[in-house]
């Protein structure tokens, strides 16, 4: 027969563990939150950062647009880690002295409340847990919680922090729109001197061969040669019709043969002058000044059209310089909160329950395996 249970030395040591590791320390936990704690007050407030969306003359001009400006996603990640920034700290300590405000409870609260002799390291990292952001970037919307221990002093946190943010965006603006004018000005600037030495280059070329277009000169010259090859045709023509009526001593034929000599010459010469080009005493072949010639008007049309494109582009640049493109667009204004949400003082409890009976629990089950090993 099993004898009768009764409780050992081990059970009142389990007993007195789970008074001494969950019990007390439970009732500690749940008398601070309830006498010591502060009431916190939490102001909500949503924002985001938004691009201008009426078309304008960049998106006239094929894609420009893709060079004079992105995405807002950049500016709100930089949002978002400037309000937890110790530079967005520092400005709004200097306004509504945040080290005041959040060392006050203090002496009756210390877990909650800020030391009174921190540093600045110190009042961000608190801050940081003060101020709670919620950012999406899939849609870059921002939500952002700020806690106090007044109503007021939250909501006045989150304007401030709201007025911050749009110094920060108006300076992104003005720094976006200073290089997009200095480096569209540059832009125009190298364009503008390469079509200068384009035409340079073509009037040089013009000045050297004495030719004003090759392609002109070539049809003119065609011209003149199949105006001689009409001419020895004619001269032959009578040639023959002398010849006929005439002896071998008649001078009409000897001239009509001088005549188609010459005739002969000069067509000779004529097509020599397409191989050859004599000009400031240098030979140069008719076909590499037709290929120089064009590489010349190939240069001088894309340097117009560079300049044209960078003309634009200041244009779009000075346009844009005018507005605003990028704007903090608040959706959800700060609210005036009327009831202290935080610390959670149930969920906490829960938490804190939780933690010390697994404690518990795992330090009962490591005394029972050493116990079992002996």
């Amino acid at each position: 027969m099993a004898r009768r249970a009764a409780m050992r030395k081990r059970h009142w040591g389990l007993a007195l563990g789970f008074f001494l590791i969950v019990v007390l320390p439970l009732a500690l936990v749940g008398y601070y939150l309830a006498e010591r704690a502060t009431d916190q007050y939490a102001s909500v407030a949503g924002f985001s950062v938004r691009q201008e969306d009426t078309p304008s003359t960049t998106d006239m001009l094929g894609g420009l647009s893709q060079f004079m400006g992105g995405s807002s996603s950049g500016e709100s990640d930089m949002l978002y880690e400037y309000i937890r920034s110790q530079d967005l700290v520092a400005a709004i300590d200097a306004r509504l002295d945040l080290r005041t405000h959040y060392t006050a409870p203090h002496q009756a609260d210390p877990i909650f409340a800020l030391k009174p002799d921190s540093t600045i390291e110190d009042l961000v990292e608190y801050w940081q847990r003060m101020v709670v952001i919620a950012y999406d970037q899939n849609t870059g919307l921002i939500n952002l919680t700020v806690l106090a221990f007044t109503p007021e002093m939250a909501q006045n946190l989150a304007h401030e922090i709201l007025a911050e943010s749009q110094l920060l965006v108006n300076q992104l603006n003005a720094v976006a729109r200073a290089d997009s004018l200095k480096y569209a000005q540059e832009d125009l600037e190298d364009a503008l001197a390469r079509l200068k030495a384009a035409r340079e280059a073509l009037v040089h070329f013009r000045t050297r061969t004495q030719i004003v277009d090759p392609a002109s000169d070539l049809q003119g010259r065609m011209g003149v040669l199949n105006s001689l090859q009409q001419q020895l045709a004619q001269a032959m023509i009578d040639y023959d019709l002398v010849a006929q009526d005439s002896g071998p001593d008649d001078p009409r034929v000897g001239q009509a043969l001088r005549r188609i000599e010459v005739i002969r010459d000069r067509i000779a010469a004529e097509r020599r002058t397409f191989s050859e080009e004599e000009n400031a005493g240098s030979t140069e072949t008719y076909p590499a000044l037709m290929a120089e010639y064009e590489g010349l008007v190939v240069d001088r049309e894309f340097a117009e059209e560079t300049y044209r494109i960078a003309l634009a582009t200041l244009d779009i640049a000075r346009s844009n310089a005018a507005r605003q493109s990028r704007y903090l667009s608040t959706y959800v204004q700060p609210t005036l909160p009327q009831t202290a949400e935080f610390p959670r003082r149930v969920v906490i409890f829960a938490l804190a329950g939780l933690f010390f009976g697994l404690l518990w629990a795992i330090l009962a089950l490591m005394f029972y395996a050493v116990r079992d090993r002996k």
